[in-house]
């Protein structure tokens, strides 16, 4: 793979997105697995697709241009923390957040509604919205001009039992048709609903029943992904795609790891994002297809081989795993290494599901990842067994 070039791409200038936002290219025969394109202003996202996260307009350890070289096609930034520095208005005269960062690529935008939760969590959350409101929220994003936008919803965790957790799911309903009638640039930003209901699956058969009625473009599986049992969490996702559109893009939000990506790929989701690729890297881990490797560990003192040989992403390419040890100790370079080589890695792992669904080979893409990652079918973990199964992919 060949160096990133430093400096900022220049954006082009958004034209409408065609409808429909979702093309379906290839479908798996056994299971739900679809491969797919996200039709979107700044050019066409192959699906499934993971979206690396930029809280501030930029991953953290990694420049746009870095993205832009591994082959990302979208990523995300956070309305919440950008709304509140830089500010939408000092965005918007950059050109958006395409211009303000150097990204001539796709941008999501999410709706600010997890930080309402995470930063305010002894606060009482009403009808007008605790640190935005609906209206807010689509202002702010509209400012900052994400090809996809999130609507505001009602989060709560997904442990979370009682009222309060059907309260958050008709709220977000309410929520999403003021989100509706304050966006005002449909033509050039797709605005997502969110199911909510938490692990009641009355509450999101309701969630579901009501969203669906509105005309969006997509829509996105919320309030998972949050320390419920993994057993709850493939059902939960399970009820979603069953029901959800087939002509439009499935979002679950806040998935990450490799085992989770490949179930929910089977179990019918389109697009995935998560901290987890940058966040382990600052730890000192790196993605490989075994699992990871803790680099800061001693055993790789004298281990002067790349982290994954066949990687082909520049960390891999140039560096050892004895030299990333060595940096770990002292220099900050070594986590922007690390958060090159795991975004490569999730990269490389949805391109090769994309590759295997087209050539309809998903069934056994499955078999051989979970030979790789476990050893073998007996050690993987019942709950991803099952998520299997009820998707029609068998292990043996």
């Amino acid at each position: 793979m060949a160096a990133p070039t430093e400096g900022p791409e220049q954006a082009p200038a958004p034209v409408p997105a065609p409808a429909p936002l979702l093309r379906v290219l290839a479908q798996c025969s056994r299971s739900r697995a679809r491969a797919a394109e996200l039709l979107l202003p700044h050019g066409a996202v192959p699906c499934p697709v993971f979206m690396p996260v930029g809280t501030r307009g930029t991953a953290k350890g990694i420049t746009a241009a870095q993205l832009a070289a591994l082959g990302c096609r979208i990523c995300l930034g956070n309305t919440y923390h950008l709304g509140t520095r830089p500010g939408p208005e000092l965005v918007q005269r950059a050109g958006g957040l395409h211009g303000f960062m150097g990204w001539a690529r796709n941008l999501l935008t999410d709706s600010g509604g997890f930080q309402m939760v995470s930063l305010a969590a002894l606060s009482e959350v009403t009808e007008g919205g605790l640190l935005l409101s609906p209206e807010r929220s689509v202002h702010i994003q509209n400012a900052l001009g994400a090809d996809i936008i999130m609507q505001l919803d009602d989060v709560v965790s997904s442990t979370t039992t009682g009222p309060r957790v059907e309260e958050a799911m008709h709220r977000s309903v309410r929520w999403l048709d003021r989100c509706i009638a304050a966006h005002r640039r449909p033509s050039q930003q797709s605005l997502f609903a969110i199911i909510q209901g938490g692990l009641d699956p009355a509450l999101r058969r309701r969630c579901l029943e009501e969203m669906t009625r509105r005309d969006v473009p997509g829509f996105a599986i919320g309030g998972l992904s949050g320390g419920e049992e993994k057993e709850q969490f493939w059902r939960m996702v399970k009820l979603c795609t069953d029901l959800l559109p087939p002509d439009k893009p499935r979002y679950l939000m806040g998935v990450g790891y490799a085992t989770d990506l490949v179930v929910c790929v089977a179990l019918g989701c389109d697009m995935f994002d998560c901290v987890f690729p940058t966040r382990t890297a600052r730890f000192g881990s790196a993605l490989v297809p075994w699992g990871s490797l803790q680099l800061k560990s001693q055993q790789f003192a004298k281990d002067f081989r790349p982290i994954d040989e066949r990687c082909g992403c520049p960390t891999c390419q140039r560096h050892s795993r004895a030299y990333l040890h060595a940096l770990l100790r002292s220099d900050p370079a070594a986590l922007h290494h690390l958060t090159v080589h795991n975004i490569a890695y999730q990269l490389e792992l949805m391109r090769a599901m994309r590759d295997s669904i087209v050539g309809q080979r998903f069934p056994e893409f499955v078999r051989d990842f979970v030979r790789a990652r476990y050893g073998g079918p007996e050690r993987c973990p019942p709950w991803a067994r099952h998520a299997l199964e009820a998707a029609g992919i068998t292990l043996e």
